[in-house]
């Protein structure tokens, strides 16, 4: 029988993309760099290089990642090509226009980050992130442009869980050994949650029956 060729994990490259375009517009929301490695990055990283990934993902059967990498990579191209067409003067958005855009996008990312609860912690702790970012986003652009700030920091540790799940698969193929744990899915906290507050109701009458007996 033929050796099978041993296959790389798109997922290195989805999530490099992910989380450097996202931690690269966090800079430029907090206003330490311009437009300029927004749009570069946004088109080639964040967006083809996700695509690519995604599509990737597909010939490995993973519907979450398939879905993940290849819609957050048209999210990238879609909003370089605002910043463009706005540049430019065609077809211009308005800050409302740019909100309803990420509306949109907020909505997506609940439904993605339901099933993230069910993968592992990290992804789990990636997709929480990202949904209260886009949610503080939502805000900032329809009349609380103060929730820009928070946003920012709120999705530079998305960027930094998505890296830290990139380096979870990188040092695992390359030691051998799970170097960076990704920890157990939230969802089995959650379902294990009646359980423990059960417990703990009935722990105080424990521990009144055994006073009686003192």
């Amino acid at each position: 029988m033929a050796e099978q060729t041993k296959m790389g994990n798109p997922a290195v490259v989805g999530l490099a993309g992910f989380g450097l375009t996202t931690l690269i517009l966090q800079i430029h929301n907090l206003g330490l760099c311009g437009l300029g490695p927004i749009v570069a990055l946004g088109l080639m990283f964040g967006g083809a290089a996700q695509l690519i990934a995604g599509y990737q993902e597909f010939k490995c059967g993973n519907n979450f990642g398939y879905s993940a990498f290849v819609s957050y990579g048209a999210f990238w191209i879609a909003l370089c090509l605002i910043l463009l067409m706005n540049y430019f003067g065609i077809y211009k958005s308005s800050g409302t226009d740019i909100g309803w855009f990420l509306v949109v996008w907020t909505l997506y990312t609940a439904i993605m980050w339901v099933a993230a609860l069910k993968i592992h912690g990290a992804m789990s702790s990636t997709f929480t992130l990202l949904l209260l970012g886009f949610i503080l986003l939502d805000l900032a652009h329809f009349g609380y442009p103060q929730m820009t700030e928070p946003a920012a920091y709120v999705l530079i540790l998305c960027a930094l869980n998505a890296w830290y799940m990139m380096a979870h698969v990188i040092f695992m193929d390359v030691f051998g050994w799970d170097v960076l744990p990704v920890g157990r899915p939230w969802m089995e906290f959650i379902k294990e949650l009646p359980e423990k507050l059960d417990m703990a109701s009935r722990q105080p009458a424990d521990v009144d029956l055994g006073a009686r007996h003192l």
